[in-house]
């Protein structure tokens, strides 16, 4: 008796675990996370190996120890006779997959796996078998939960999921083994005489699984290399002898199966995938849009597909729209199918109106998917009049329009806001740069279910195409929790996506995705017109610049100089873009300084006409000695700008801490008077949200 060790992907060891009592029903079977482990012979996992259309891997149990040092490690791996296993002319490798506080480094307990073996080689014959990571003749896998190490010969040696009729898999291939466990799943498996349909294939996996299931193919009878081929144990006779009888338990397949895409060079690359697995005669394929295809079939069968997710925002908005239509056309020509789908993305499945029947978490590869079962039975096929999901919100995004429409043409900018949550369950921003829209969703309440948000967004993103007339591609969706100090600028992705917009005279670079802001903060539009009706013929400061939009404008407005003080060196090479971008590149009398902006403020002795500050609410930055809060210490700021404001000149300090309270006695006591021109300076797009920021200026007391 051996001890063996079964793995498959997270959500799966359920179903594996039933597969396995049917090939092998005498076995006693225990399961863990992607895992079924028993006792049994070798011909327990050759039978395993050759006929599971679930399991990843089958492995042997060589050693199996506790490990709290690496000596552990090693003396546990030297306790297995590997010249039982191996010839010291044969090539290996070692897989580590695990760690413990002894063992944080699985490529060092990898090699400290492989010392074992090879000293104990060098010992006996004074040779050392090499190591192969290409094409080892043994895979020996080693896994580590806390303390318990287990030692394995990798009988399968490459994943079973590969069964090597892919010639190509496509841009989003679902493996093997998760498309066999969808057939199980769906209920098809058990009832294979009935019609299978694919509407949306891509390389075919589904349909092909299907027809080896249906022929009763042993999964493994064309792989030609196993991970036993060259271990000394491996037992030919035995072997060969389940290759045998396999064989002879093929059958023709007596179900119809249907593999369709939209897409005719995925059709072809399914027929040619089909072919190697020696099963294209048993499939039906077309080459229509899953929209209008029917199935040229009498009786109802069963629908089981992969559709697309919608990994990118401008893939998901069309395929919204896609999957209501999707959804009415199944209610009207495949009543009484059964439906199977898979997917990341519920919200998705959700536009198709669709109750479904039950769900299984499962994974595909590392992304977390549901198979979703629907049963398209007269309920279900019911087509209700009722108003398009998002109505309420498109009526009120038109309204909004509307109202801005004289304003707009007035407007000296192709940026600005049409919507700040103005329906509170549709708790949004959206904003217009050029011909692109972003999307910005609000963090809900946390007592408001996700699964309710998330649909009312995907409603929401629905209607926006149609009711902007825009293109799916150029909506960006973006995520706005209650950010803390510089988390504002953090990095989301890096497509490093520019493009060129204006305002009021100037041009500017803005980034769309890869970060929460664009470079360009709207709601102080006002303000930089405000800075820059102010700045002829003066010194100008801008702290705190981030890309130095507001600095562009001080030097559009005539500006003797300015000088443009930010701690990120990304941010200020985008402020010397955009000032590059409008031609200004005086180096005398435009400077760029990467600061810490509170330590340079209070040692700088320049004087200044104008000075412009918008802080962030907090911040904890390595680049700053302390923590910075707005509330409480803008004063100390606003002393230390004072002392490099000239006489008769100006402060404008700007923050968006919405419970800000400015301390006008605290600022009297340093010489500084204040008046608050929030009012003035927020544009008609943001006085629906009066406390987007607030404003003051600030001058000299005497």
């Amino acid at each position: 008796m051996h001890a063996f060790l079964i793995t498959t992907s997270k959500g799966l060891d359920d179903l594996l675990m039933q597969e396995i009592a049917t090939l092998c029903p005498e076995l006693s079977l225990k399961s863990k996370p992607g895992q079924v482990l028993f006792e049994g012979e070798l011909e327990d996992a050759y039978r395993i190996c050759l006929w599971s259309r679930l399991a990843n891997r089958v492995l042997l149990c060589l050693a199996e120890g506790d490990v709290n040092d690496a000596e552990q490690l090693y003396q546990i791996a030297s306790s297995v006779n590997w010249s039982l296993q191996m010839d010291v002319t044969q090539q290996f490798v070692v897989d580590f997959i695990g760690t413990n506080r002894a063992i944080n480094n699985s490529q060092f307990g990898a090699v400290k796996v492989k010392d074992a073996i090879v000293d104990q080689f060098q010992e006996l014959y004074e040779r050392r078998p090499n190591v192969s990571k290409d094409n080892p003749h043994l895979r020996i896998q080693c896994r580590l939960w806390r303390q318990h190490l287990g030692i394995y010969l990798d009988l399968s040696g490459h994943s079973l999921h590969q069964r090597h009729y892919r010639l190509k898999a496509g841009d989003a291939p679902v493996k093997e083994h998760i498309a066999a466990a969808m057939l199980y799943r769906s209920g098809w498996a058990n009832d294979s005489a009935k019609t299978l349909a694919d509407p949306m294939c891509g390389a075919g996996t589904v349909a092909i699984e299907a027809a080896l299931i249906a022929s009763n193919v042993a999964p493994g009878l064309s792989r030609q290399q196993w991970g036993f081929s060259h271990w000394k144990k491996h037992q030919p006779a035995l072997w060969q002898s389940l290759l045998d009888e396999a064989e002879s338990q093929q059958r023709p397949c007596s179900c119809a199966i249907f593999a369709n895409d939209i897409d005719r060079n995925m059709v072809t690359l399914a027929k040619q995938n089909a072919s190697a697995a020696g099963v294209a005669h048993d499939i039906i394929f077309s080459n229509q849009d899953a929209l209008s295809w029917r199935c040229d079939t009498q009786q109802p069968g069963y629908i089981v597909s992969n559709p697309p997710y919608g990994e990118r925002l401008g893939e998901l908005t069309q395929l919204l729209g896609l999957f209501a239509q999707w959804g009415l056309h199944l209610k009207q020509d495949f009543k009484g199918w059964k439906l199977s789908l898979l997917t990341s993305n519920r919200d998705l499945l959700r536009q198709m109106k669709l109750m479904a029947a039950k769900a299984y978490q499962l994974y595909n590869g590392k992304l977390a998917c549901q198979l979703v079962n629907f049963q398209l039975d007269e309920q279900n096929c019911e087509i209700r009049e009722q108003a398009p999901p998002g109505s309420d919100f498109a009526n009120r995004l038109k309204k909004n329009l509307h109202r801005l429409k004289g304003w707009l043409k007035q407007l000296d900018s192709n940026c600005y806001r049409i919507y700040d949550a103005d329906l509170p369950e549709y708790n949004l921003a959206i904003d217009i740069y050029a011909d692109w829209v972003v999307v910005q969703e609000y963090a809900a309440p946390k007592d408001i279910p996700e699964s309710k948000t998330r649909k009312r967004l995907m409603d929401a993103l629905m209607q926006l195409p149609s009711v902007l007339d825009i293109d799916n591609e150029k909506v960006v969706l973006k995520v706005r929790q209650q950010q803390k100090g510089k988390e504002q600028y953090q990095k989301l992705a890096t497509e490093k996506e520019y493009m060129q917009v204006w305002e009021n005279g100037a041009r500017y670079w803005v980034n769309l995705k890869d970060y929460l802001d664009t470079g360009l903060f709207l709601d102080h539009r006002t303000t930089r017109e405000m800075v820059k009706k102010r700045s002829k013929n003066k010194d100008v400061l801008n702290l705190f610049a981030y890309t130095g939009t507001v600095s562009v404008q001080a030097a559009l407005g005539g500006a003797k100089s300015v000088t443009t003080v930010d701690m990120s060196k990304t941010y200020l090479e985008w402020a010397k873009r955009n000032f590059e971008l409008n031609k200004l590149n005086n180096v005398y009398q435009f400077r760029f300084l990467q600061e810490d902006c509170l330590k340079w403020l209070q040692e700088h002795q320049g004087q200044y006409d104008l000075i412009f500050i918008d802080p962030p609410s907090f911040s904890n930055s390595k680049r700053m000695q302390d923590t910075w809060d707005v509330q409480r210490d803008h004063v100390a700021l606003l002393d230390d700008a004072k002392r490099c404001l000239k006489k008769g000149g100006e402060i404008l300090f700007s923050n968006n801490l919405r419970s800000f309270k400015l301390d006008e006695q605290g600022l009297r006591e340093k010489g500084l008077i204040a008046e608050n021109i929030s009012n003035q300076t927020l544009p008609e797009d943001f006085k629906r949200n009066p406390k987007i920021h607030h404003c003051w200026v600030l001058r000299h007391a005497d």
